[in-house]
């Protein structure tokens, strides 16, 4: 988080979150539309499933590091760009889950204790 004096950590445009973090699927979507290839040669191309490219483009299904590689592959995205930004969207979801946030406050709490 960065600080700066006499400013509020949440009013600086790097310290906030999106409102809807951007999956993997969402660039790759872009990237075929773009290039006029459709989901089927993609996963042709890949050597791929078509029920997971297309889960992984309609953002239902996670982008893992070896699917990262066939799409890096198959359409010269990084992989580090889809993995960095799958593990964006997995934290930023994590963070905003209201359960999850309640165990970790707990954990917090003990931590202190100690």
């Amino acid at each position: 988080m960065i600080e700066v004096k006499g400013i509020d950590p949440k009013m600086l445009a790097n310290n906030i979150d999106p409102y809807e973090p951007t999956h993997p699927g969402e660039l790759i979507k872009d990237e075929i539309e773009f290039r006029g290839i459709s989901q089927k040669k993609l996963a042709d191309r890949m050597g791929a499933s078509y029920t997971v490219v297309n889960d992984i483009i309609n953002c239902k299904r996670a982008v893992n590091p070896q699917y990262a590689l066939l799409f890096e592959a198959a359409l010269g995205i990084p992989a580090h760009i889809l993995t960095g930004l799958q593990a964006d969207f997995d934290m930023l979801n994590a963070r905003r889950n209201q359960a999850f946030a309640k165990r970790l406050e707990n954990i917090r709490k003990v931590a202190a204790l100690l």
